[in-house]
């Protein structure tokens, strides 16, 4: 019978729950409330503040939202009538001018470098000026960017010169009066035409210019009296001259794609694209001019 009790005892011990108190049982229906609560509470913080930061971003922010339902493509009015706004001296100097005055291309005196400006520097600003704008040896006119203004150019002589043992002062800019005036002399100076001459030229001698222009691009023709002939019309640096087909023919001879790559990228003594901005299409097209003259 003792063994009996014992395991009974044991059994009933087993069977008790936790709580054996009032005082448990209300300190547990308490805590099944506030528990959930406060989980529903952190999670909802945790949502909020991950929409509010972006993933650690202001993507959901008014401006960021605005710049991206933007349209793709915008405009802005610009008065034709509005003084023209020129380029600095630095910024000719590189954009057109550092692809020969920072390496020294084909003699070209280093930025920087005193000694070999010197002379330049010597000769005085109107004479630096002057062989900047209509060119002078290797150095095409306006450093193959016809684009660039008179008063353009000289800005940049000015920052290149003082980077290089000068003490030149900046170039007024000029008055729009002034350049009103020049724009309008070329209108007034223009010849005339004269029909009659033009009616009598016989037929056949402008059919054949016109039939060989016809394969040539304009743009070459172009690009070479605007650049390429400071050094292909004499032969400046080893450059073969326009027309020499002795010269030419060894270039001739490694085709059409070698010779537009070299031009594009440089070769030799002479720069990229001749020192010019000028594209690959009107590369090629003056290449290709310079070619027809040589064959």
């Amino acid at each position: 019978m003792n063994n009996t009790e014992e395991h009974v005892e044991e059994t009933i011990e087993e069977h008790e729950g936790l709580i054996k108190t009032p005082k448990q049982l209300i300190v547990t229906v308490i805590l099944a409330f506030i528990v959930p609560i406060f989980i529903i509470m952190l999670l909802v913080n945790l949502v909020a503040a991950s929409s509010e930061m972006g993933s650690g971003s202001d993507a959901q922010t008014a401006e960021a939202i605005a710049k991206r339902i933007q349209p793709v493509a915008g405009f802005s009015l610009v008065d034709a009538n509005a003084p023209k706004v020129f380029k600095t001296g630095q910024q000719v100097f590189e954009s057109t001018c550092t692809a020969c005055h920072t390496a020294g291309v084909a003699g070209a005196p280093k930025i920087g470098d005193s000694a070999a400006w010197a002379p330049f520097v010597k000769a005085g600003y109107e004479d630096m000026v002057k062989n900047a704008i209509h060119g002078i040896g290797a150095m095409p006119p306006k450093g193959g960017n016809p684009s660039l203004s008179d008063f353009e150019v000289a800005r940049a002589v000015v920052y290149i010169a003082n980077k290089s043992g000068a003490s030149f002062d900046e170039p007024k800019e000029p008055a729009v009066e002034g350049k009103a005036d020049e724009a309008a002399k070329p209108a007034a100076a223009a010849p005339k035409a004269e029909p009659a001459k033009a009616a009598a030229a016989p037929a056949a001698k402008a059919e054949a210019p016109a039939a060989e222009t016809a394969a040539i691009d304009p743009a070459g023709e172009k690009l070479y009296k605007a650049v390429c002939f400071a050094c292909h019309a004499s032969g400046v640096a080893g450059a073969p001259k326009f027309g020499d087909k002795a010269a030419w023919s060894k270039y001739i001879e490694t085709g059409m794609d070698a010779m537009v790559q070299n031009a594009i990228h440089g070769v030799g003594a002479m720069p990229p694209r001749g020192g010019s901005q000028a594209s690959d299409a009107e590369v090629k097209a003056a290449v290709e001019y310079m070619v027809h003259a040589a064959k």
